[in-house]
């Protein structure tokens, strides 16, 4: 682990550090079944340890709006940040405190984090910043030097820190959920130990054919529900919900499927079964509140984005870009733990 204070003062743990990781460039990840039929874990660990992470070679929401004056701002009611976004929501949803203390996990380009703090930032006394990356926790530092004082990053594992982490009032776990642990090309009638613990222990839902399973994303939330701390975590579902005055965006999308592999640059995330995620945290005694991602992304209703979706009448530049955000972002859902 690595632990950056608003004074550079700097403390050196890695508990991986013993670890041949890939060389330089290269990532780690893992085919979704063998030749054996056996189920394989997918990690991104390694590639976030190791490689310097470039999220333009992704589309992230986050990054779609990362500040007012964003080419998809075009499809807004006002011009906002995500993060200004997130911290209404946050405000609405009462999760957002006076003097509050809030931990980022997996915080990319630290884009959210100003959004957040340049838009509510008389409410936020201390944020941590934790990551795998040392690439994005310097991104993240250098986006968020107009609060230095507030910020301290931490390089390390969250699944390894979460308990360690203390005196916090609220989590923030956007898009990151997809790049934790999946097992991949599991079969119904002959489950890894893992898989067969958690199923059982939470009564989850599973095809008659073989499925992904995210047991990463599991294990997050059976954490942060251990924690007592509230939380938001945000993600490409495999199971989304449609807003009622948007119905039109359920147009050949499966509603009620299993995690699937989404290819990106050297390395692979899953989407996220939500309902698996709800029955976790209800099953610890916590309070589940879950959505659409554009029940907090407030854009222009109306006919004319129904009709470029409809009938992707994308004849100029602004047609594409907000058909491409709408395909895009109606697999988004927002879960709030309380």
């Amino acid at each position: 682990m690595i632990l950056y204070t608003d004074q550079d003062f700097m403390y050196r743990f890695d508990p991986m550090a013993i670890h041949d990781g890939p060389k330089s460039g290269e990532g780690s990840v893992t085919s979704s079944r063998g030749a054996d039929g056996a189920a394989r874990l997918s990690t991104t660990a390694d590639y976030h340890r190791f490689t310097p992470v470039d999220l333009m070679s992704e589309f992230t929401i986050c990054e779609s709006f990362s500040g007012p004056g964003s080419p998809y701002g075009i499809i807004l009611e006002k011009p906002s940040s995500y993060g200004a976004m997130v911290g209404d929501f946050l405000v609405r949803m009462g999760l957002l405190k006076d003097r509050a203390t809030v931990c980022e996990v997996g915080g990319g380009y630290g884009s959210l984090m100003h959004g957040l703090l340049g838009s509510h930032e008389n409410r936020i006394e201390r944020v941590y910043m934790i990551d795998l990356s040392l690439s994005l926790l310097k991104r993240q530092r250098d986006r968020l030097s107009p609060w230095k004082s507030r910020i301290t990053s931490i390089r390390g594992d969250i699944h390894e820190l979460l308990g360690a982490v203390a005196g916090v009032d609220l989590f923030i776990v956007n898009e990151v959920m997809g790049d934790l642990d999946t097992l991949t090309g599991i079969d119904p009638s002959h489950m890894p130990p893992e898989a067969e613990e958690l199923i059982r222990a939470y009564d989850l839902d599973i095809p008659a054919v073989p499925f992904n399973l995210n047991i990463g994303a599991i294990r997050l939330v059976e954490a942060l529900c251990r924690t007592g701390i509230p939380a938001l975590l945000t993600e490409h579902s495999s199971d989304p919900v449609i807003p009622d005055d948007m119905a039109y965006l359920a147009r050949d999308l499966d509603l009620d499927a299993y995690p699937r592999e989404i290819k990106l640059f050297r390395h692979s995330e899953y989407t996220i079964r939500f309902s698996h995620l709800v029955k976790v945290a209800r099953a610890h005694g916590r309070t589940a509140r879950t959505g659409a991602l554009l029940d907090l992304i407030p854009v222009r209703k109306g006919k004319n984005l129904e009709t470029i979706f409809r009938l992707r009448a994308c004849d100029t530049e602004d047609h594409e870009i907000i058909y491409e955000l709408l395909d895009h972002i109606r697999e988004y859902r927002w879960l709030v733990i309380s």
